[in-house]
């Protein structure tokens, strides 16, 4: 599902600049959950943290309705980080000091991972020794400062003490989990969309692939610090994320140019693409009258991408496929997978109800060259992106 974000929003003004922060996360796939001091929730509700987030807030370190775990351990093992924002003096002094006394202070202390300090406050109270002490011990514990910014404050004055805003502390954090990611400067070739076969230069044959799941691997990778080049046939979709190069085309022998022209210096490939099998043997160069009735096309056998990949692949590349069944699925993906001389394979069933192809969600078994198998649920193909993703190449 993405990495996890807890955010902790401390009692200050600027609070209500973390509600952007929260939509930019989990626009940007991030699973978020939202810790709060009670002055906190002078500035925001918990129905907008809960609304954004679409989790619940923790906020009463003796709420009876809890869960029986242990919640601030539980969510401090849960994040990939931790971000404050904004972060008062009062928060910042008792982390520096080793106080925890409520649900974000006691938080806090009890994660291991890379926490992310945004203060906001006068600029008096900035400047302070104490504070400046404070925020260096911090610093010290390994934690980044994100420090804040000048201009006009709440309190009516202009001066140093304005909180980031929400899209630098958003790319910040984003850009940093990207590079503390395996997958960070890795060239990862990834194809999508189905391949369209020309009869004529009206008619062709394709299929009903929308390109969705490998355009979600594609964002998952570039999100995760990979330089992704994504080959994709025709599709309506768009990328996001400015670190996928794509290449467009249209026919399998496109497809087939383009993967092996670059396959040799990509560290994991990811065939997701619908590559027609068959392309017509003679494509007519005007349109066929319909009043040529009984028409016969003569059909010959597109090259294999995926087997062509498996014959120059060396042992430091990773090689997935995918496989579409609606009969003898496991045996088929199992036979692709060494016929192919591929690491991985991804089968599809189309006997699955919301899998497939046309659908916003998938569910998978994914088969690897070392006898394991790993099945999902039905899932978004985002998160069965961010599955793929974990299973190939080991994202913690």
């Amino acid at each position: 599902m993405g990495k996890h974000i807890v955010l902790c929003i401390s009692g200050g003004i600027a609070a209500y600049k973390s509600m952007f922060l929260i939509r930019l996360f989990k626009k940007n796939g991030y699973e978020v959950k939202v810790v709060t001091t009670k002055n906190a929730l002078q500035f925001v509700t918990p129905l907008t943290i809960e609304t954004l987030s679409q989790n619940k807030l923790y906020s009463d370190m003796f709420d009876i309705n809890r869960t029986l775990d242990v919640e601030h351990i539980a969510l401090a093992e849960w994040a990939d980080a931790v971000i404050v924002a904004p972060a008062t003096a009062n928060i910042i002094g008792k982390f520096a000091n080793g106080i925890a006394d409520d649900a974000v202070s006691t938080l806090l202390l009890a994660t291991k991972k890379t926490i992310f300090i945004a203060p906001a406050m006068n600029t008096n109270m900035l400047e302070d020794l104490s504070v400046q002490r404070n925020l260096q011990i911090i610093k010290d514990k390994g934690c980044f400062i994100l420090s804040p910014k000048d201009g006009f404050l709440a309190c009516g004055s202009n001066g140093k003490g304005r909180m980031l805003e929400p899209e630098d502390i958003f790319n910040i954090v984003d850009e940093k989990l990207s590079q503390d990611s395996k997958l960070a400067g890795k060239k990862v070739m990834i194809t999508a969309g189905p391949t369209y076969e020309q009869i004529d230069p009206v008619r062709f044959i394709g299929n009903n692939s929308s390109g969705l799941m490998g355009f979600c691997l594609a964002e998952e990778a570039a999100k995760n610090g990979a330089d992704v080049t994504l080959i994709t046939g025709p599709t309506a979709l768009t990328t996001k994320h400015s670190k996928i190069i794509r290449v467009d085309v249209k026919s399998a022998e496109e497809m087939y140019d383009q993967c092996l022209n670059i396959a040799k210096n990509q560290d994991i490939m990811i065939m997701a693409a619908a590559v027609a099998d068959f392309t017509p043997a003679h494509k007519a160069t005007e349109k066929i009258k319909k009043e040529n009735a009984n028409l016969t096309l003569e059909l010959t056998k597109t090259k294999d991408i995926l087997a062509s990949i498996g014959q120059i692949k060396n042992d430091n590349q990773t090689l997935v496929g995918f496989a579409l069944e609606t009969q003898n699925e496991v045996e088929n993906a199992k036979k692709k997978l060494y016929t192919k001389n591929a690491d991985f394979i991804v089968l599809n069933s189309l006997k699955t109800k919301g899998a497939g192809f046309q659908t916003s969600t998938n569910q998978i078994t994914i088969f690897s060259k070392n006898g394991d198998v790993f099945d999902s649920e039905l899932k978004s193909k985002q998160e069965i992106a961010t599955i793929i993703l974990q299973t190939v190449t080991k994202i913690d």
